[in-house]
């Protein structure tokens, strides 16, 4: 059966939770995630640490808040994904504890020990046990909208943190409003009906593939690492993702044997700001040079002026690429089968 990304009835054919919808909502979600912040009582406070402790969906907002500290904070801020803590978390640690469902067994964990430790802490959830003992333990919760999958709600576990830490006085003021208006204009152009077919392009380069992305930097490989996760879940399909300088000292050697793996296609993809530095922007070329005959490798460069905008934007065209490629795989996007075979054996352990 041939798909046509140019139809919307195509597109969504397997798509019966609407993984699209929520996609293009995404702009609306973020205005909607900002106001939640307002009338919660947030603890006031100095800090010799923050951080993030969550899982899957709940977790990747951790991970632009970490780059945003990175470039603006006098803080470090570090993104747990485990049942347990650092040792080093105590009473100076402010902590994030995220959560969509509320029941997300890891963070009920890593929430217990953030309060034994005697930590600030600081809740994002729908509702479920996590706002539960938030409450009743007298911590601060910010409560979102609840009911879709926690992979197409970063707006609700990304904005509200971003907004908390600058209430906090942790991060500097930022326009959410110019970054959520170039997340529409930008959904205009690469939803079904849109005049840019870079994201559909994609998905047909990637379609039979074995894709590899690569960030050129430290941000950019935040985002290569939550597209591949997109396309893992969305697509049912196997990514690797690495990032600048680091792979030039190990995994660009392991393109010396990589015709002899079984892969009969590589796709690269290199994510950018688009204003690296010579030495940066010669790394990619030469990394490009070595692997040609294997591997071609496409630019995508962020679109925005500030920080916020190009984690957004570069962000929001993977999100679309997924769902192209799930609709190329003839898959159902939102289909979590295999997590569910494994929190239903969980389940059964003590």
């Amino acid at each position: 059966m041939s798909i046509d990304l140019n139809s919307r009835a195509d597109v969504t054919a397997l798509d019966p939770k609407g993984m699209l919808h929520f996609t293009e909502e995404y702009p609306n979600q973020c205005r909607t995630a900002l106001g939640l912040v307002e009338g919660v009582e947030l603890p006031s406070g100095s800090y010799d640490l923050a951080m993030l402790t969550g899982l899957g969906g709940s977790a990747v907002g951790g991970d632009y808040v970490r780059a945003m500290f990175e470039a603006f904070a006098s803080i470090p801020f570090i993104v747990n994904r485990d049942y347990h803590l650092p040792a080093y978390v105590g009473k100076n640690t402010l902590v994030f504890a995220t959560s969509y469902s509320g029941n997300t067994e890891e963070t009920l964990s890593a929430y217990a020990e953030a309060k034994a430790a005697g930590a600030t802490i600081v809740c994002v959830t729908s509702g479920g046990k996590l706002a539960e003992q938030a409450r009743a333990d007298g911590f601060a919760v910010i409560i979102v909208p609840g009911g879709q999958p926690p992979r197409t709600a970063l707006g609700f576990m990304l904005i509200p943190v971003l907004a908390a830490a600058i209430k906090m006085g942790l991060l500097p003021e930022q326009d959410f409003a110019k970054a959520f208006d170039l997340l529409e204009k930008l959904c205009g152009e690469w939803t079904v009906e849109g005049s840019n077919p870079i994201a559909k392009e994609m998905a047909n380069e990637l379609q039979g593939s074995l894709g590899i992305i690569y960030g050129l930097g430290p941000w950019q490989a935040i985002i290569a690492n939550r597209w591949k996760g997109q396309i893992n879940e969305n697509s049912k399909n196997h990514i690797f993702v690495n990032q600048f300088p680091e792979l030039n000292h190990n995994e660009i050697l392991a393109w010396v044997k990589a015709d002899e793996q079984g892969v009969s296609k590589y796709v690269g993809i290199i994510l950018e700001d688009g204003s690296e530095s010579a030495k940066m922007k010669k790394r990619a070329e030469v990394t490009e040079g070595l692997v040609k005959d294997l591997c071609s490798f496409r630019h995508v460069a962020a679109v925005g002026e500030t920080l916020l905008e190009k984690l957004l934007s570069l962000t929001y065209l993977g999100d679309f690429v997924s769902l192209y490629l799930a609709a190329l795989n003839q898959v159902d996007p939102e289909n979590i089968d295999s997590i569910n075979v494994l929190k239903t054996e969980l389940g059964k352990v003590n």
